[in-house]
């Protein structure tokens, strides 16, 4: 079993910055991708970002292209998304997925398996 376990989120004013970070642990670490989702109250949860595992290519949703950046240690099992330029809009509780297997569309949640408990992040206006 793999478990996650997210950290780094809080209160940031907009126009700010944070890094969340994923730490993965349990058996050898080695996903076919990662992925950060979003989910604010009352909204479904939303695909962020992702990255494959071995090769490293990302992905991102449309309104944080060009703002979040999402990247890997895989030496270390961890998994970032450095979040620039924040909008009110960003506020939501985060949370790192991963997959195992290449099938199922990555930017779907019901495509992972494994999830962390979430980090809140909070974007005054």
């Amino acid at each position: 079993q793999v478990q996650l376990v997210e950290s780094g989120g809080g209160v940031v004013q907009a126009g700010g910055s944070l890094r969340l970070s994923c730490a993965a642990s349990g058996r050898t670490f080695s996903p076919y991708a990662v992925a950060w989702f979003r989910q604010a109250p009352g909204k479904d949860r939303e695909f962020v970002a992702r990255i494959i595992w071995a090769g490293g290519t990302t992905s991102y949703a449309g309104p944080v292209q060009g703002r979040f950046i999402i990247s890997r240690d895989n030496a270390e099992s961890m998994v970032y998304l450095q979040m620039l330029s924040l909008k009110p809009e960003d506020t939501a509780n985060y949370y790192c997925a991963a997959k195992d297997s290449i099938t199922g569309a990555t930017m779907s949640p019901s495509s992972y398996g494994y999830w962390g408990q979430g980090t809140q992040v909070t974007v005054s206006s």
